[in-house]
């Protein structure tokens, strides 16, 4: 089975809900994180999905072209890093369309696909969005995350076709791992690198065998233990930046033990099949 790689390409002060940060404040770290997911990845014959902020892409205009030529998708992550529940349907249209200008400019290729910034897209807050997605172009969505708190707390863990009046739009959760206390986050994040190697390795065996394919996520940050944080409060800064340890300790055995390539790879085979 093919799994995924996805990287949500952002700076590692933009964190949803807090203000005034920016290049004009902060020092930027996302290009020598990225410069090594690309050696990596090149090390490990992998294929990945690259979700860019519009404004990152726009700020630092190699960036982009770098990913590319890599071989990897470019992907939207929106424009502002703004979530879409406090966004009206006409500025994350907006969003969406700036960022396409940018990326594909950049990349030579328009973005198939689309993660919302803090998996903040759902079918009963936001259900416009998904038919903004697809009159855009879109034939992905990957922010339905099946999370308490965030997310769709009770979404599925699995692939799936959204259908809108005679349209549809694959969603394609991250994977996490189903426990008596819920859905674990185990595909990425903080919890990537909190629970145990065994336990994500079984819940991507466990998904393999049933035929479906695990999404992983990371951001830049995640490989940069020892790189800044805002000040926020404790449990926060927790849940943004999780523990002080390199994703890469967790992810190159993985690498190495299952395959992986991008979501627009496995859209081709699914919509083959």
């Amino acid at each position: 089975m093919d799994n995924a790689l996805t990287i949500d390409v952002e700076e590692w002060f933009h964190v949803c809900g807090v203000a005034g940060c920016g290049y004009g404040t902060y020092p930027s770290h996302v290009l020598r994180n990225v410069d090594r997911l690309l050696e990596c990845f090149a090390a490990s014959g992998v294929t990945a999905t690259f979700f860019v902020l519009g404004s990152v892409a726009e700020a630092l205009p190699s960036l982009v072209p770098a990913i590319a030529a890599a071989g990897h998708e470019v992907a939207s992550h929106g424009f502002s890093h703004t979530m879409i529940t406090v966004l009206s349907p006409a500025a994350f249209r907006d969003e969406l369309r700036r960022t396409n200008d940018i990326l594909s400019s950049q990349s030579g290729k328009r973005p198939m696909g689309f993660r919302a910034p803090q998996w903040s897209l759902s079918r009963t807050v936001t259900p416009w969005a998904f038919e903004i997605l697809h009159e855009e172009g879109f034939r992905y969505d990957s922010s339905c995350n099946p999370l308490p708190f965030v997310g769709e707390r009770s979404g599925s863990r699995v692939p799936y076709k959204i259908g809108m009046a005679g349209k549809s739009l694959w969603e394609i959760p991250p994977m996490v791992t189903p426990s008596m206390l819920g859905n674990l986050p185990t595909g990425g994040g903080w919890g990537f690198r909190f629970f145990p190697q065994q336990m994500i390795e079984r819940t991507v065996m466990r998904l393999n065998e049933e035929g479906q394919s695990a999404v992983f996520y990371l951001h830049p940050r995640e490989i940069d233990p020892s790189g800044p944080r805002l000040p926020l409060s404790l449990f926060r800064q927790f849940v943004a930046y999780g523990p002080r340890t390199d994703a890469l300790e967790r992810l190159v055995p993985l690498m190495k033990r299952f395959r992986f390539t991008s979501l627009g790879s496995l859209v081709d085979q699914w919509e083959s099949a």
